[in-house]
C-alpha cells in the first residue's frame, strides 16, 4: 500500500482557476511524489474545464469524490453565481468531514470568492471563518508562509477601526505559541519570532496609542516567560526591513494587511495561505479566484502545489527533522519544496 498521506484537495470557486490548478495536481511529479492526493469537486464541471484547457480528469472513484453541483451546465468562467458558491461550500464541508473521521490526513482549498459564497447563502468572509465553524474552533489563524516571509495575523477580516478593541494579551499570545508549534513542525527547531506594534513608532510610550504597553507589550513579556525566541513589540515600519527578515522565521501582526502588503509584495506567486489552531491540517495558495484567466490554462500552478507539499510536512508523521539550523538562516529555506 503506498504509504504517502492522502490529502484532500478542494474544487474552489469552479468558475475560477481552481477547477485548473486541481486537475495539474492530479499529474504533478512533485505532489506525486509526496502525497495521494483526492478531488473533492463536480465530476461534470471538471470534464468540461479538463476538455477546455488540455488536461486529463480522473474518473469519479479513488481520485475524484463527485460533489453535486445543482446546474453544472450554466456556470461560466468568471462569473459570479449562486450555483458556484453553493458548489464550492460543499467541496469544502465535505473534505473537512472526511479529515475530522480520519480519512484523509490534511484538507488544501482551491480560492473562493466571496460574492458567490454570499449569494448562495453562506455569509462568511472566507476559508478560514468556513472552516472554524465546521471543525468547532473557536479561535483559529491564518498563518502566511513562503521562503522569504512568514506572517501570522491576529486579527484578520475586519475593519481598521474595529482592530484595537480586538487584541487582547491572550490573543496575542495564543498567536505566538500556534506559530512556533507551527514553525518548529516545518524547521525542526524553536523559530525566532517578531511582534510587530499597533501603532507607529510602537506608540511612542503612549503619545501615538498605548495598545503597546497595555495589550502587546504583556504578550511578548510572557511569551519569553514561556521560552519563546520572541522579540517586539516593533514598530511595523522597520520590522520587515531586508535585514530583519534574515534572521526572522515569522512576523506577529496586528492586522490583516499589516502582514499581508509585505507578505504579497515578497511572496504572491509562492505563498501558502496556513490556518493554525485547527484539529485539522489545511493549507491553501495565497491568491484570488483569478476570474480574468479562468479556464484558459493560464494559471500559475506554483501556489497550489507549494500548499500541498507544506501540508503534507505538517501532516503529524515520524520523519527525519532538516539540518539544524535550517530554520534560522537567511532565506528559510525550511519552507522550499521538500
Amino acid at each position: 500500500m503506498d504509504p504517502k498521506p492522502v490529502i484532500a484537495v478542494t474544487l474552489g470557486d469552479p468558475a475560477g482557476i481552481g477547477p485548473e490548478l486541481c486537475l495539474r495536481m492530479m499529474t504533478d511529479p512533485a505532489v506525486l511524489a509526496v502525497a495521494r492526493p483526492v478531488l473533492f469537486g463536480n465530476a461534470a464541471l471538471l470534464r468540461r474545464v479538463a476538455g477546455t484547457v488540455g488536461l486529463p480528469c480522473p474518473g469519479i472513484g479513488p481520485t475524484l469524490v463527485d460533489i453535486a453541483c445543482d446546474t453544472p451546465d450554466s456556470i461560466v468562467p468568471g462569473r459570479v453565481s449562486a450555483v458556484c458558491g453553493a458548489t464550492a461550500y460543499r467541496c469544502i464541508e465535505a473534505a473537512v468531514l472526511e479529515a475530522l473521521a480520519g480519512r484523509v490526513a490534511a484538507v488544501v482549498t482551491a480560492p473562493l470568492n466571496k460574492e458567490s459564497l454570499n449569494r448562495a447563502g453562506h455569509a462568511f468572509p472566507g476559508h478560514t471563518e468556513i472552516l472554524a465553524m465546521l471543525t468547532g474552533t473557536p479561535r483559529p489563524c491564518m498563518m502566511l508562509a513562503s521562503e522569504a516571509i512568514t506572517v501570522s495575523l491576529v486579527t484578520t477580516h475586519t475593519s481598521l477601526t474595529s482592530v484595537p478593541g480586538k487584541l487582547t494579551t491572550d490573543r496575542i499570545l495564543g498567536i505566538v505559541r500556534l506559530t512556533d508549534a507551527a514553525m518548529r513542525r516545518l524547521c525542526g527547531e524553536p523559530p525566532r519570532l517578531v511582534v510587530c506594534a499597533l501603532n507607529p513608532h510602537a506608540g511612542e510610550h503612549g503619545l501615538f496609542g498605548d495598545e503597546e504597553r497595555r495589550i502587546i507589550e504583556p504578550a511578548v513579556a510572557q511569551a519569553r516567560s514561556e521560552g519563546y525566541a520572541v522579540e517586539g513589540p516593533l514598530p511595523p515600519d522597520t520590522a520587515f526591513l531586508p535585514s530583519r527578515l534574515g534572521r526572522t522565521v515569522a512576523h506577529i501582526c496586528m492586522y490583516h494587511d499589516q502582514g499581508l502588503i509585505p507578505f504579497k509584495m515578497l511572496a504572491f506567486d509562492n505563498g501558502v495561505n496556513i490556518t493554525l489552531g485547527l484539529p485539522i491540517v489545511r493549507t491553501s495558495p495565497d491568491h484570488g479566484t483569478a476570474f480574468d484567466i479562468a479556464w484558459t490554462g493560464k494559471a500559475d500552478p506554483g501556489s497550489m502545489r507549494q500548499a500541498i507539499l507544506t501540508a503534507a510536512r505538517l501532516i503529524p508523521s515520524p520523519q527525519p527533522s532538516p539540518t539544524r539550523g535550517e530554520c534560522n538562516d537567511r532565506g528559510h529555506q525550511h519552507r522550499s519544496s521538500p
